[in-house]
């Protein structure tokens, strides 16, 4: 190309700036050209040069914040992970520099701040944020600046670039902590000749020396293993926000500050190696709380894992690898068997066994044919197959769950909050009660009144206190998800093991919502197959859910003249020159005072058949009832069906009650009825008249073959249809609640019992440092442990 390959401008005749971007060499026409083009194609958004329509503008125009984000505004980069609709934007962001509640509200607060944000939502396990702005007002190069400009690194959550930056934040962390150990282990071996019990005889000089070599052995680790915490703190004190960084920064600090002192001075004691190990135990603590982070919320973005890179896209008689995430509506894509399925759409030619495991935790696959739906991130297990693509990747289902179970993971509970607020007030209580200590020691004891404030300083940072509800919500939602529940709001888990009463509608829900053929009575001379084959005929091209009971039968021998469709009645036509007509019993029997689905053939001679119709349960109702009844939970069948299907049905399944007949307002009056009464109750339903009940309900679930708007008003959607994973999650939800009890009273007890001890001088800061740091990491382990419920 003649231009350059950032701008398109005419290169100039002296131009020398040049890169190699993905194994190509490409020219600029300046160096800000230059360093935007490399910034792309460093962050993993290179495709922005294969789908963009014009040139981006020359860059070197741009402050020098902007130009190094500016090209997140494009709408060919945003396609990948924004998500628009109309002028209002929302992106999924990965914040680097996140360690604790403080930090989160910090950010939330300051985000909120700015013009055209609608929504900021913060969560430090995931060190994700979800942002909402308007397009009109402001733009998201704009907004991640304003994340830099409190010190935070934000990024478009992308899993390969999470990947890479976690990879990156290891190794950072790696290095740290060897200075510190390295360091830690050569203090403490000079240390030992500053101990006068051991060597009580040792030349005064040569103490001094070991002091000072002591302090530059230490002074790595304060100016470049310890600078994450300073960082921390100080980027709280700034903008007014009290973080467990302060506290921590604060004991290393006086403790250095003092030491050094004692060594200029040649007096008093010197504590380089608990501050060099206390260090080196702190950063290990975060490298492994780091590590259990990632582990919790690892599941979220493995679902991404499951999407091929390239797709086999039909381009006439021929086909094209492309990039699956550039296929739009309307493609057809072929896919062999033992292939993953790269988009939403739907089969046009092949049948099929689909392992849909990963979106629905059933392990058997699925048969699958022409018609039928299939989703991206599934397995072909058999059969080649046509597809035809009915949605984008960012609008897929497996997207969807993602965005659902990121939002659930943001949306914070109210013992989240409530563990946040106090975590903050916390820290400030924790700096006042080392002040007050400080205080009443240099009355007691000066010489020992600052290294007590210092133990108290260190054993009651409120660490574990912070860690202790995210952690086992981050874990608990990412199980659910594994056992196919997704979890729309966050207080599902809060409610879901108060339940008393299970609401259940029935069709669709408890029965399987497909009419099916349960009897045939023959009342002429015709035979059964006849009768149907005519049935068949007649309902022939039909949507409606009775037609599709008969089409099995369907033959090709019987062709229907002049049909017509007689709404709220039937159906009838011309057979071989006579006239037939399939409907109700209203309609071709009035007499008759059927308690079951029933529909009619007659013909000429009258009445020649009576076909009985069910929507057959399905298999787990049974189950499902009797083990709600085993753990005390009522139940009950809220349906608008008011034929005698609904009364067999809750005779079959043993239900405590049945309302029947039942319109929507009716479903919720009964919700507030059973609410004053001081039950909860869990509703589950699949349609659109469900849908004003599962808003109002405590707690909902919606079917995965529910209508859109059942699903969109539910707080959790069954991702396969089975009905068991009810109580999978109420029996996770359950377990997250008593670790969370858990950790709470681990925390505050050991608070409780250290901050008195550390007080009266009876907990050393060599002693607060491993008590401080195994703290945390219990709170972390116990909340690990919801991952193998």
């Amino acid at each position: 190309m003649t231009g350059c390959f950032h701008c398109g401008e005419p290169l100039p005749a002296d131009a020398a700036f040049s890169a190699e971007l993905e194994g190509e060499s490409r020219r600029f026409c300046c160096p800000g050209c230059q360093a935007v083009a490399e910034t792309i194609i460093d962050c993993g958004l290179g495709s922005y040069y294969q789908h963009r329509t014009g040139n981006a503008p020359r860059a070197e125009a741009l402050p020098d914040e902007l130009r190094r984000l500016q090209h997140y505004d494009l709408d060919e980069i945003q396609q990948d992970f924004v998500l628009a609709r109309d002028h209002i934007r929302e992106v999924q962001l990965s914040i680097g520099g996140l360690t604790c509640a403080a930090c989160a509200w910090l950010i939330e607060r300051h985000l909120s701040q700015v013009p055209g944000v609608t929504l900021i939502q913060v969560n430090t396990t995931t060190e994700r944020a979800r942002l909402r702005w308007d397009d009109r007002e402001t733009r998201l190069s704009t907004l991640l600046a304003a994340f830099a400009h409190i010190g935070y690194q934000a990024r478009p959550f992308l899993p390969h670039q999470q990947e890479q930056d976690y990879n990156r934040e290891v190794k950072s962390y790696l290095l740290r902590m060897g200075v510190a150990g390295i360091a830690s282990m050569q203090v403490m071996m000079v240390g030992f000749a500053l101990y006068e019990d051991l060597f009580p005889d040792i030349d005064a000089g040569l103490v001094q020396l070991f002091r000072w070599v002591s302090l530059w052995l230490s002074v790595p680790v304060m100016g470049y293993s310890a600078l994450p915490f300073y960082r921390n703190a100080w980027r709280g004190l700034k903008h007014r926000a009290l973080n467990m960084d302060l506290p921590v920064s604060l004991a290393m600090l006086f403790a250095f500050v003092a030491s050094v002192y004692a060594t200029v001075t040649a007096s008093g004691e010197v504590y380089y190696e608990c501050v060099s190990m206390f260090a080196f135990l702190l950063l290990t603590g975060r490298f492994l709380e780091m590590r259990a982070k990632r582990k919790a919320s690892e599941s979220t973005a493995n679902l991404t894992h499951h999407i091929p890179m390239l797709a086999r896209l039909e381009s006439g008689q021929d086909e094209q690898e492309v990039a699956a995430r550039t296929l739009m509506p309307g493609q057809v894509v072929r896919v062999s068997p033992g292939a993953v399925i790269p988009a939403d759409g739907d089969i046009i030619e092949g049948h099929t066994s689909i392992d849909e495991s990963m979106l629905t935790g059933e392990h058997l696959p699925v048969s699958r044919g022409p018609n039928e739906p299939v989703f991206a991130g599934t397995t072909n297990v058999e059969s080649p197959l046509r597809i035809r693509v009915s949605r984008s990747l960012a609008d897929a289902r497996v997207s969807e769950i993602l965005r659902a179970q990121d939002d659930a993971l943001l949306d914070k509970p109210r013992v989240a909050v409530l563990a946040d607020q106090l975590s903050r007030y916390f820290v400030a209580a924790l700096l006042l009660a080392t002040l007050g200590t400080w205080l009443v020691w240099l009355q007691l004891d000066a010489d020992r009144a600052f290294w007590v404030m210092l133990s108290v300083l260190v054993a009651t940072c409120p660490c574990a206190l912070s860690l202790a509800t995210p952690t086992a919500l981050t874990v608990a939602t990412s199980r659910l998800t594994q056992s196919g529940v997704l979890v729309r709001r966050a207080h599902v888990l809060d409610t879901l093991p108060k339940a008393t009463r299970m609401v259940f509608d029935k069709t669709g829900t408890l029965t399987q919502g497909k009419v099916a053929l349960a009897e045939v009575t023959t009342l002429g001379a015709l035979s059964e197959d006849q009768l149907l084959a005519m049935a068949a005929a007649l309902e022939a091209g039909s949507e409606h859910p009775i037609a599709r009971a008969f089409a099995p039968h369907a033959s090709t021998a019987l062709q229907v003249a002049r049909r017509q469709n007689h709404v709220g009645r039937g159906v009838s036509g011309l057979i071989d020159g006579q006239e037939w007509r399939l409907g109700s019993a209203a309609w071709l029997n009035p007499a008759a005072e059927d308690s079951e689905l029933c529909v009619y053939l007659a013909g000429e001679q009258g009445l020649q058949a009576r076909f009985a119709l069910a929507d057959p349960l399905r298999e787990e109702a049974h189950e499902l009832v009797r083990r709600c009844h085993e753990q005390g939970l009522k139940t009950t069948i809220l349906t608008g069906d008011g034929s005698g299907q609904a009364d067999r049905v809750a005779a079959t399944l043993g239900v405590s009650e049945l309302r029947k007949n039942a319109t929507p307002d009716d479903k919720l009056a009964y919700l507030r009825e059973r609410a004053e009464q001081g039950e909860i109750c869990l509703m589950v339903g699949d349609g659109i008249n469900d849908a004003p009940v599962l808003a109002g309900a405590h707690v909902s679930f919606a079917m995965a073959g529910g209508t859109d708007i059942a699903k969109n008003s539910a707080d959790a959607i069954l991702l396969g249809d089975s009905l068991q994973r009810l109580l999978t999650a109420r029996r996770i939800a359950a377990a997250a609640r008593r670790v969370i009890k858990q950790n709470f009273s681990w925390a505050l007890g050991y608070n409780l019992v250290v901050l008195p001890l550390a007080a009266m001088g009876q907990v050393s800061p060599w002693f607060a440092m491993i008590g401080m740091s195994a703290s945390s990491l219990i709170v972390m382990s116990n909340s690990l442990r919801l991952s193998r419920l």
